[in-house]
């Protein structure tokens, strides 16, 4: 009797600890598919909001803003930067389906961590370089570039047109004349050859041909120029893309090299993005 009651009491204690397993087994399984899901979501929302960024007229066609970009006939004038880039300017999207993802890069809360004036006080311009600023968006940095270069030029490329514009509209309202714009494509940033700064920041983990981009962009930099990368860290932070699109520091070291691009700095003032300083 006293065998079987050991005996039992063993048989318990197994299925008890197999059920313990299997609970732990499911919750650390639905924790991973809630993480995934998560990710997901942030990669659809980006995904979403970049499909969308595009701008048809931010100013509703008030006859204020059809003398910027058109004429009676609601075709781009002469200085409007998508007629000098061949673009057509009745296939840009409506100002609403981008308006978000503007928000968005404009959220007064980026200040906190995103820390422009320091990210520009970081580079030491003089005042009177040309200086390229890739994939500039909604101009985010692009105007505090301005301000740091009165002497200077800023160039200003990105691969969606309605942007290119939105930064057009913006610098005309305020006045703006050293500032040139070019178009960029999916393998070529289309850099100004006379640059002697480059700038980009959270562009590189959206190209997908990156060898090719960061070549084009090394092949067009000047000697002694310099080129700034920003991007965000690894890791599980509270700003930034899904851990899948970021881009270890390492590959970025590497691109670079291959590139025939050497780091000179690396500035340690952000708190979720690694700053690099190369030059060729």
């Amino acid at each position: 009797m006293k065998k079987l009651l050991v005996f039992t009491t063993a048989l318990l204690l197994s299925f008890s600890f197999s059920a313990c397993k299997k609970e732990e087994s499911a919750t650390a399984k639905a924790e991973k598919q809630a993480k995934d899901a998560k990710e997901q979501q942030e990669l659809d929302k980006i995904a979403n909001a970049e499909a969308n960024a595009g701008i048809k007229d931010e100013h509703k066609h008030d006859d204020k803003h059809h003398d910027h970009d058109h004429d009676g006939d609601h075709k781009p004038s002469i200085d409007c930067p998508m007629h000098k880039l061949g673009v057509d300017h009745d296939k840009l999207k409506p100002f609403e389906e981008v308006k978000e993802y503007i928000d968005f890069l404009e959220q007064p809360s980026r200040l906190e961590w995103q820390k422009p004036d320091e990210v520009v006080a970081a580079l030491g311009l003089k005042g009177d370089e040309t200086l390229t600023d890739i994939g500039a968006g909604s101009g985010y940095f692009t105007f505090r570039f301005l301000k740091a270069l009165p002497k200077g030029k800023v160039f200003v490329t990105d691969v969606q047109p309605e942007m290119i514009r939105h930064i057009h509209h913006k610098a005309k309202d305020a006045q703006i004349t050293n500032i040139d714009y070019a178009l960029a494509t999916n393998d070529n940033p289309k850099i100004d050859p006379q640059s002697d700064w480059v700038f980009v920041c959270d562009v590189i983990h959206h190209v997908k041909k990156r060898p090719e981009w960061i070549g084009n962009l090394a092949k067009d930099l000047k000697p002694g120029a310099k080129l700034a990368i920003i991007e965000f860290k690894e890791g599980d932070l509270p700003k930034g893309p899904p851990e899948a699109m970021k881009i270890p520091k390492a590959k970025i070291l590497e691109l670079a090299k291959n590139a025939g691009l050497k780091l000179v700095e690396e500035k340690n003032i952000l708190p979720y993005q690694t700053f690099l300083i190369f030059t060729k």
